[in-house]
């Protein structure tokens, strides 16, 4: 009885509605545009957002990542003065954060040098990373071809390379990569695998691997590059003494990240008075970028919202206008006997209906403006499932409170004056 009721209401309603096809259109465009815009909004903060924490969640949430670099007092000065610039990790600082804390799993190295390969007559300026076979444990980058460094590649003192997607395209290109020889400073490297490289800056933080990047064993990088690097530039030339460019730090748990993070801050500061070295730790920037994540959506749905408002408040003021016109109809019903609670169902019924058009209109139109967006701009958009529910309950709630003080109005109307109404 009731369903049928309510769907002879909404009939009544859209039938009404119809009479004044266009002011009807109008009214819904408030609504079309506001719920379009609510979700293109929050579509474009979510890619933006999304893919700087994936790219940080790829470091791993139970690392840190602590890298060398030149003390400050030494930064600024003339390269011409510098004979030997020593700074950054030191072996012993792997021994000791290994050794002294049970909440490290383990900790990997890595040593960065410069260097030239060359293919016949290809060349390439790569950074060879000197590390072990736990640094694709830790950083985990998808195998293109051939395979990783493996234990017995360090047992063997072996010269063999894994080169990234870049670094394959620009020595190898039209050949087999797996097998091939690449000349490095007078030795020859075997390629034993070709990986997928992630270079990217996320904020303050660079990811431990570039486009460049040709990995090596450490023990192989110690013994034919040793630990001193000259480095050339605008007519000067300085030699520097790093032994360790980075280590990655695993630990056993989430929760320990941030406590163990402190604790190697604080022993490092010790042996590290100058402060060469930094830390990263990709937990707290991720939590730090989740709440960023959060404010940002925040602020673009109460921008969007506005839009929604005035399209709440176009509704409101027709409605008011269609109350005026009806008002002898309204005195009407009264009279055979409509109670005030029919009066405001109906005219509820009506905004409902407008809203609810304009907000399934705008829905579309909100799918697919980030998908023009992607395609055009080629920036990430992510329509999350909440953004179009937050944008259907919106439409569905404006449609009631601004509908509401038209109907009691219209409800209120006293039967004998709205007969005499012209």
């Amino acid at each position: 009885m009731i369903g049928e009721r309510l769907y002879r209401d909404v009939r009544l309603g859209v039938k009404t509605l119809l009479l004044h096809k266009m002011r009807s259109i109008l009214t819904m465009m408030g609504m079309v545009f506001g719920v379009g815009a609510v979700i293109a909004m929050l579509a474009v903060g979510e890619g933006a957002s999304k893919k700087a924490l994936d790219e940080i969640r790829r470091l791993g949430s139970q690392n840190i990542i602590i890298n060398s670099q030149q003390a400050v007092e030494n930064s600024g000065q003339n390269s011409q003065r510098i004979r030997m610039n020593i700074y950054g990790l030191l072996y012993d600082d792997l021994e000791r954060i290994q050794q002294s804390f049970d909440t490290v799993v383990r900790a990997v190295p890595a040593k960065l040098i410069r260097s030239e390969g060359r293919v016949n007559s290809r060349s390439h300026e790569l950074r060879l990373v000197g590390t072990t076979p736990q640094w694709f444990d830790l950083v985990q980058r998808e195998i293109l071809a051939g395979r990783q460094l493996l234990d017995r590649d360090v047992e063997q003192n072996a010269n063999v390379v894994v080169l990234t997607e870049h670094g394959a395209r620009k020595l190898l290109a039209g050949q087999t990569p797996v097998g091939s020889q690449v000349l490095i400073k007078q030795g020859y490297f075997k390629v034993v695998g070709v990986i997928k490289s992630e270079s990217t800056q996320s904020g303050t933080m660079q990811t431990p691997d570039q486009n460049i990047d040709a990995y090596i064993p450490l023990n192989v990088a110690i013994e034919r590059f040793g630990d001193i690097t000259t480095i050339r530039g605008n007519g000067s030339r300085s030699r520097e003494l790093v032994e360790l460019h980075q280590l990655i730090v695993e630990v056993d748990d989430r929760e320990h990240v941030e406590s163990t993070a402190a604790s190697i801050e604080r022993m490092l500061s010790m042996f590290h008075p100058k402060g060469d070295y930094r830390m990263s730790v990709p937990l707290a920037l991720l939590r730090q970028a989740e709440s960023t994540q959060r404010t940002f959506n925040i602020v673009l749905g109460s921008i969007a919202g506005i839009s929604l408002l005035i399209g709440g408040i176009g509704i409101m003021n027709i409605m008011l206008a269609s109350v005026t016109e009806r008002t002898r109809e309204i005195g009407i019903r009264r009279a055979i006997g409509a109670q005030r609670k029919q009066i405001i169902g109906q005219f509820l019924i009506e905004t409902v209906v407008l809203s609810m058009t304009g907000g399934l209109i705008g829905i579309g139109i909100g799918l697919l403006i980030p998908w023009i967006i992607t395609m055009v701009a080629d920036m990430p958009t992510v329509v999350t499932p909440w953004s179009v529910m937050l944008s259907v309950v919106i439409s569905v709630g404006i449609g009631i409170i601004f509908g509401m003080y038209p109907a009691m109005r219209a409800a209120n109307l006293d039967p004998i004056e709205a007969l005499r109404h012209e």
